[in-house]
């Protein structure tokens, strides 16, 4: 029998990954409370079924999938459900929070009862034709996620210690995103420079590799940069202290900067679509 999941929420990954589930024979829920008309639709194109959080607690799997700020949150949310029900469901953070962060989430659900897993999603949104994204995941009652492997999703064990799977998480984002960063504070500084031209010819001609990621990473970033705030404040936390967490902070600043652009003038991401845009016609 296929196992029942419960996945909240229902943003582009969420949803993603519940219609891959779905379309494998899995049931999934959600909690629908206080979500917007888009997150409803999302969820009913997905085939994800409005439940109550009793319902959610009585599923075999919980996959909390929320901004890191709502992970928490959501677990204490959970608590009373979870302590009340009869057969414990395994509840898996899959966020992008530091281990300190899991490791207060591990507490919160453990005091219910209720297996944890820690998890980190490596990837985009299931999607047609794609494989991935990876879960990886790690904690000591975590083992049974790997049923989840038989419906679609691809779930890999890092060990048996809560937060290695969140350490992992933030090591490959803070590369991937923090060279995103990188990349979009120097185009446009080229750019106010009047070097934008120079600049992309030169990235072609030396770090061909390197101009093709900023293709693909950048313009990618701009619906997304108000997500990954939160994330790189994760991040900062999980480097210790130092010039490493002050970097991870700025990068947390550029991105709320951007996004706030993204939503307003769009002045500095009309320039970083321009960078590529321009350059790629000729």
């Amino acid at each position: 029998m296929p196992p029942t999941i419960a996945i909240i929420a229902q943003g582009s990954m969420g949803a993603a990954t519940a219609a891959r589930l779905t379309e494998n024979g899995v049931r999934v829920l959600t909690s629908l409370a206080g979500r917007s008309e888009a997150s409803a639709k999302r969820a009913q194109a997905a085939g994800m079924i409005d439940a109550s959080d009793t319902e959610i607690a009585a599923a075999d799997v919980i996959l909390s999938i929320v901004p890191p700020g709502e992970a928490l949150p959501l677990a204490q949310r959970l608590t009373p459900a979870l302590t009340a029900a009869n057969n414990k469901p395994v509840y898996a953070d899959c966020n992008a929070v530091s281990p300190d962060t899991v490791k207060r989430i591990a507490a919160a659900i453990e005091a219910t009862g209720a297996p944890f897993a820690d998890a980190g999603i490596i990837g985009g949104p299931p999607r047609a034709g794609y494989g991935g994204p990876v879960f990886y995941y790690s904690g000591p009652e975590a083992g049974s996620l790997e049923r989840l492997n038989d419906f679609g999703l691809v779930f890999r064990r890092v060990n048996d210690e809560i937060g290695a799977a969140s350490a992992l998480k933030m090591s490959y984002g803070g590369i991937t995103k923090g060279l995103t960063a990188v990349g979009s504070a120097m185009l446009l500084a080229a750019n106010r420079a009047g070097v934008a031209e120079a600049l992309h010819a030169e990235l072609a001609a030396s770090q061909p590799n390197l101009l093709a990621y900023f293709q693909r990473s950048v313009p990618d970033m701009f619906g997304k940069a108000y997500r990954w705030v939160a994330e790189m404040e994760e991040i900062a936390h999980f480097t210790g202290g130092g010039p490493s967490r002050e970097m991870y902070e700025a990068i947390a600043d550029l991105y709320e900067r951007l996004a706030a652009d993204n939503h307003s003038e769009k002045a500095d991401i009309g320039a970083l679509a321009q960078f590529f845009d321009k350059k790629s016609a000729k």
